[in-house]
């Protein structure tokens, strides 16, 4: 009796400390709680930060542009090789996407964020010590290339946590940080470039990643539950009871195969996709890698040039904003189809500009539509499979951006070098920009064809 007796207390004394272990172990995990005391909802400081990293990644894209012309006369590499590095950076860009809508997906946006900030300062004080080819694209093909990468999803993801009503202002606003960082980083990278150097220019992108890294830290949150709020226009103010999952998005848990495998064999996937490859040839590709060189050639001063793409930006800021409020009223494939039309109609002006004002021309009418496929890609991936996996989903699309980013950057270095300037480029640009506005419109509309994506289930997660 007294065996038995020390058996059950031995196992009950086991089961209490285990019990114990279990609370410290939550405890240990569970973020810092902010206090929230705002007269507005802490969605919107959520929206603040990830646009601060996106504008910082936008930054990262945007170099190369300016960086061709420096780099050619400092080490005398030739302009195929200098657009591979900004090539491989857009295609692990692309790549690293589905893997960055997973994490954000698993271990929640703030860890995420944390991390590709932190890479993005290493990587580009890296790149400032560069002396070789091969470090370059090491450098920022690879490493940049991936941590960049890692932010995509970003937007989709907050925009879907955080906000239920205003959901398309929100991710209208995160998508404009890509046209802000072109705004704000390309004109004062080239104005430190030519009055500094290349180096020093490139050391304000370690800086603002390095500044925004404590920030991210204190105030970045994962969901609203983490401060004590629903997401903004739920309709209620009541505290969030949710039961806490082991993934950081709570009720979200990652796509089973076979659901992916049921995405895949849909039409509206595919011509998604095929319309966000071309949306990559013709802006990180072609505008993103040589539009500068091009204006430089055609004897628009460095610095007009790179005013002309902030404009550009400027510009988008309104593209985009009103693509966002559109998608809310109208048709997203109708928005999808207008936004290609005006980018290939623009690409047709772009080779037979040669003065400033030609290039502001074409930099406020390319500028409407220049992020302003985001917010209708969004919403029809939304509308298809559901607002739950928009981050993972989104990041898969993502892929045939920078796989079309990729090549058009490397293939507009082999026009210019075949044919001495980029006239033939920027044409096929403005075709397929026209063909991407007629695949759109042959995207169905919602309905049972498309199918809903199930999350895996209790015991898959186990």
């Amino acid at each position: 009796m007294n065996v038995e007796f020390l058996k059950v207390a031995f196992l009950t004394r086991r089961f209490l400390c285990y019990r114990m272990r279990m609370r410290e172990s939550d405890a240990a995990t569970k973020q810092p709680r902010v206090s929230v005391a705002l007269p507005f909802h802490y969605g919107w400081v959520i929206i603040g930060l990830s646009f601060l990293t996106n504008l910082t990644a936008a930054g990262i894209r945007s170099a190369p542009s300016v960086l061709i012309h420096p780099l050619e006369a400092e080490f005398g590499w030739s302009r195929t090789a200098i657009a591979s590095a900004a090539s491989l950076n857009l295609l692990l860009y692309g790549l690293a996407a589905p893997l960055g809508g997973w994490l954000i997906d698993r271990v929640g946006p703030r860890r995420v964020v944390l991390g590709s900030l932190a890479a993005i300062a290493v990587g580009v004080t890296g790149t400032v010590l560069v002396q070789e080819l091969w470090q370059l694209i090491v450098l920022w093909g690879i490493v940049l290339g991936i941590a960049t990468g890692l932010t995509p999803s970003l937007g989709p993801s907050v925009a879907s946590r955080w906000f239920i009503g205003r959901r398309g202002l929100a991710l209208g606003v995160l998508i404009n940080a890509n046209a802000a960082g072109q705004v704000i980083f390309l004109p004062l990278l080239m104005a430190v470039i030519v009055s500094r150097g290349w180096r020093n220019a490139l050391m304000i992108i370690v800086g603002a990643a390095v500044i925004l890294i404590p920030a991210i830290l204190l105030w970045m949150r994962d969901a609203p539950a983490d401060v004590g709020l629903e997401p903004y226009g739920s309709g209620t103010a009541s505290v969030s009871r949710e039961r806490r999952s082991p993934y950081a998005n709570r009720g979200f848990q990652p796509i089973s195969a076979s659901s992916l495998s049921e995405v895949f064999r849909t039409a509206n996937f595919w011509l998604l996709s095929a319309c966000f490859f071309v949306c990559g040839v013709t802006a990180n590709g072609l505008i993103g890698t040589h539009l500068i060189p091009h204006a430089i050639e055609r004897g628009i001063p460095q610095v007009t040039a790179a005013a002309a793409v902030g404009l550009m930006g400027g510009a988008s800021f309104i593209g985009t904003t009103l693509a966002g409020w559109l998608v809310d009223r109208v048709d997203a494939r109708k928005v999808l189809s207008l936004a290609y039309a005006l980018r290939g109609s623009s690409l047709f002006i772009l080779p037979y500009v040669s003065e400033p004002w030609g290039l502001f021309v074409f930099a406020v009418l390319y500028g409407l539509d220049w992020f302003a496929t985001g917010p209708a890609t969004t919403a029809i991936l939304a509308q298809n499979y559901g607002h739950e996996r928009v981050g993972t989903l989104f990041g898969l699309v993502f892929v045939f951006h920078q796989l079309g980013g990729a090549l058009a950057a490397v293939g507009g270095g082999w026009v210019h070098m075949q044919f001495g300037d980029y006239q033939y480029a920027f044409l096929a640009g403005a075709v397929m920009g026209l063909m991407a506005a007629c695949m759109a419109l042959m995207i169905r509309a919602t309905g049972r064809a498309a199918p809903a994506i199930p999350a895996i289930t209790g015991l898959a997660k186990a």
